[in-house]
């Protein structure tokens, strides 16, 4: 610590060898550590009678927020509840949706559907638009916004692709849902 109080020198954050995914680790033998909800850690539970206990009910996803599929100023579905299913349904594939939280799924999907919304704008009304003041030429307020959720939408990929790059023990090789959504986005504009 320097004389002023602040910390000065040391390791860099995320310096060093970046750790290995979970699948790489099992291919090679190594020790890994998988973690699964339906183990529990302990050796022994002991208990008593309960009677006849609570009437659970299982279910499979977690529904979506009503946010994500609300009537849009032009009548339309936004449709984020659409691509949360399919981000879900691929977690599912690979054994790490308990891993995911379900708001980081959301706001992946408000994310990526308010950029396909943009681009929609973007071809629908053109690259360029009209200075309300001076009358010139000045780009498309929807280019930026579309930059903006892009990135974001990124952000947020790339934090559940970690989680499964570090968890999964099937191969995540292949697809992802983020491909098909751009194929589907280079379908709309046509």
């Amino acid at each position: 610590m320097a004389q002023d109080g602040t910390h000065r020198g040391g390791r860099r954050t995320r310096a060093g060898t970046k750790p290995k995914p979970l699948i790489d680790k099992i291919a090679e033998g190594k020790p890994a550590e998988v973690l699964d909800p339906t183990l529990p850690d302990v050796t022994l539970l002991v208990g008593s009678d309960i009677g006849e206990g609570a009437d659970l009910e299982g279910a499979d996803m977690p529904e979506p927020s009503e946010y994500l599929s609300a009537k849009q100023k032009d009548g339309t579905p936004l449709g984020a509840d659409e691509l949360y299913r399919e981000t879900w349904a691929w977690l599912h594939g690979r054994g790490c949706s308990h891993l995911v939280s379900p708001r980081l799924i959301e706001a992946y999907a408000q994310n990526f559907a308010r950029y396909i919304q943009c681009e929609n704008a973007i071809s629908h009304f053109g690259l360029l638009g009209k200075h309300p003041a001076t009358g010139g030429v000045v780009t498309s307020p929807f280019v930026t916004m579309s930059q903006s959720f892009q990135k974001q939408a990124n952000v947020l990929w790339y934090e559940i692709f970690d989680i499964v790059k570090q968890n999964s023990i099937v191969s995540y090789d292949g697809s992802t849902p983020a491909d098909d959504l751009m194929e589907r986005l280079l379908q709309t504009k046509k």
